[in-house]
């Protein structure tokens, strides 16, 4: 059985050996499948994970190298309800494609963070959001278990098919929790096990590195976002990826803390500095309103 470290470093090597492997599939449709989703697939899987996934015309004004890099299992900018001026992260964000149409939704006054372990998948990321000419964007290097951003600084955090990856999901989904917003959400898309298999089972079905063998059950994604402190928690299957896996939708909200603002509360709450305290404080600075959910 591989350590930990020696899982991490081989989904790193594949999904780095993956970044290559867009130059020489450039040429191809943007619903074709590429080089990349090759490697890091078991097989012919180009009907349930990859650039196809995306709604006709999404995708639509984005460099052919972002939508050739797309691995996910969903979309999670479907199910997220991104609004103007709101600050997203994409955990595990590849070649940027979620990070782009994150940016196009949230607008001038918003902004959209890509945070990726694999320097290859970076340089590709940064190089798209250049051919893209995205000003709201910024790509960070790390490990999602290691947030490398501060407490309650995001609005709304996406993932597409990467937080099955991790080797400590617990630290993950506490890091998810850390940085949002009291009243921040996740809209993610991920692959998820029936309750019925084994963790023997899953691993029968595909490998780690594509994105199987690690995959929570939904009892398991559940729980495990109840123990990290969020409400609301659901998971929604979507399509079959292997016999008793599916590509699903997982959402969840942090809970607002007592005693902060809210607009319902009254109007010129958010302008409060002493606040920031309560709610978290504002990446932009000054006052409250950006982190309480104020808009």
């Amino acid at each position: 059985m591989p350590t930990t470290d020696e899982l991490r470093e081989h989904v790193r090597d594949r999904y780095a050996a993956a970044a290559a492997a867009v130059g020489s599939s450039s040429g191809q449709s943007c619903c074709a499948p590429s080089d990349a989703l090759a490697v890091i697939s078991d097989g012919d899987e180009s009907e349930v994970f990859g650039a196809g996934l995306y709604d006709a015309g999404q995708t639509d004004g984005l460099p052919a190298e972002a939508v050739l890099a797309s691995l996910g299992c969903g979309n999670p900018l479907a199910v997220a309800d991104l609004r103007a001026g709101e600050r997203v992260l994409d955990l595990g964000s590849g070649g940027g494609i979620d990070v782009l149409l994150s940016a196009k939704r949230v607008g001038p006054s918003g902004f959209a963070y890509g945070l990726d372990m694999t320097g290859e998948m970076l340089e590709l990321a940064r190089a798209n959001a250049s051919r893209a000419g995205a000003t709201n964007v910024e790509f960070l290097e790390g490990q999602i278990e290691q947030i490398p951003l501060p407490a309650a600084s995001i609005d709304v955090i996406i993932s597409n098919c990467v937080i099955n990856l991790s080797t400590d999901k617990p630290a993950v989904l506490a890091e998810m929790f850390r940085v949002l917003i009291p009243t921040g959400r996740i809209g993610i898309s991920d692959v998820v096990a029936e309750d019925h298999l084994t963790a023997a089972q899953r691993a029968e079905r595909g490998s780690y590195v594509g994105c199987i063998a690690g995959a929570l059950s939904v009892t398991e994604y559940l729980d495990g976002l109840t123990a990290a402190g969020f409400t609301g928690a659901e998971v929604v299957f979507t399509h079959q990826v292997a016999d008793g896996l599916h590509g699903a939708i997982v959402r969840a909200t942090k809970p607002a803390v007592a005693g902060c603002c809210t607009p319902a509360d009254h109007a010129d709450c958010c302008e409060i500095s002493a606040k920031t305290d309560c709610c978290g404080t504002s990446s932009a600075g000054g006052t409250a309103a950006a982190s309480c959910g104020c808009r």
